[in-house]
């Protein structure tokens, strides 16, 4: 056994000692690898290149530090003319030109406080809002402003160029103010005016009105017997809503323009009507058919005393018929 294992160690440390086989020859395509340090050298050497070929590399070097870029001096004329032109406009501390016209700024025109109306009101495009600022007076209004609202104030009084030069205004509400007078061309100048509400307030007598006005109320104020003038609505042909509430009335203001759709005449002192009040007595084929709302409740009236007078109408009044 002794003899058996010694042959074994034997050709395991004869498998050892047996060399590795040598790999064969590698070769490579390039021919660098046959150059000669003289060929490697003479590759390198920019000396023997001709001028016309040599490729020259271009680099722009940034400067260094905090150097200003020095830049060409002005031309003494230059400078000359731009000194006269800075001496020929003066300027205000503010920078402004003297000679530059006014404006009113974003704001708005100053109220009497010398204070923006819009920065006390609410300016929205066209639109001011003045509701509830316990103004005592019609604030000084934009130019382009279409609809005003200054409603729940203390206006007393609207005068004559409160609404001036405004000819793009199309809405006036002055509802819930203490107005009690109004001047005569507060509003008749104003050719765009379309829509006028003065309600609950303490007026006595209307103004001339402009004839483009299609909506009008005038309730809870105090007309009375003498506050419209006598064919006060005559002329305005566009007029749909005339709301006259609440003004101790004692009659129907004629003659009533042809396009008028609803006429408000509640809570009143009317006690009577005239066949011709809304219909042609002349001609019994005539129809009107615009006018469907008419109020005529809270009036001592009796209403079925005048059937004539409304056999026009496409619906009977609203009010008492006893």
């Amino acid at each position: 056994m002794t003899m058996l294992a010694i042959l074994v160690l034997g050709f395991l440390i004869f498998d050892v000692a047996v060399p590795a086989p040598t790999p064969g020859v590698i070769q490579y395509d390039s021919e660098a690898y046959d150059a000669t340090l003289e060929d490697l050298d003479n590759s390198y050497n920019y000396e023997n290149i001709p001028v016309e070929q040599a490729e020259i590399e271009r680099v722009t070097v940034i400067p260094l530090g905090n150097k200003e870029t020095p830049y060409p001096a002005p031309h003494p004329g230059e400078v000359q003319e731009e000194e006269e032109e800075e001496e020929s406009t003066p300027r205000l501390i503010d920078g402004s030109s003297p000679q530059e016209p006014e404006f009113t700024g974003v704001l708005g025109p100053h109220t009497n406080e010398d204070f923006p109306t819009c920065l006390l009101c609410t300016c929205i495009s066209s639109t001011v809002y003045c509701d509830d600022q316990e103004l005592d007076a019609i604030p000084p209004l934009p130019r382009n402003t279409a609809y005003f609202y200054s409603r729940f104030n203390r206006i007393k009084k609207i005068n004559r160029n409160d609404f001036e030069s405004l000819n793009a205004l199309k809405r006036i509400d002055l509802t819930s103010n203490i107005i009690s007078e109004i001047d005569e061309d507060a509003f008749r100048k104003l050719p765009q005016l379309r829509e006028l509400v003065l309600r609950d307030n303490k007026i006595r007598q209307l103004p001339e009105l402009p004839s483009t006005l299609t909506f009008i109320d005038v309730s809870n104020n105090r007309l009375g017997r003498k506050g419209i003038k006598q064919e006060a609505f005559k002329d305005m042909y566009d007029l749909h809503h005339l709301y006259l509430t609440d003004n101790n009335l004692d009659h129907i203001p004629l003659p009533l323009p042809e396009n008028l759709r609803a006429l408000h005449l509640q809570n009143n002192n009317i006690l009577e009507m005239h066949e011709d009040t809304f219909c042609n007595v002349k001609n019994l084929t005539y129809i009107r058919k615009a006018l469907e709302d008419i109020r005529l409740d809270g009036n001592p009236i009796n209403l079925s005393k005048t059937p004539q007078a409304y056999m026009c109408l496409p619906r009977l009044p609203v009010g008492s018929l006893v």
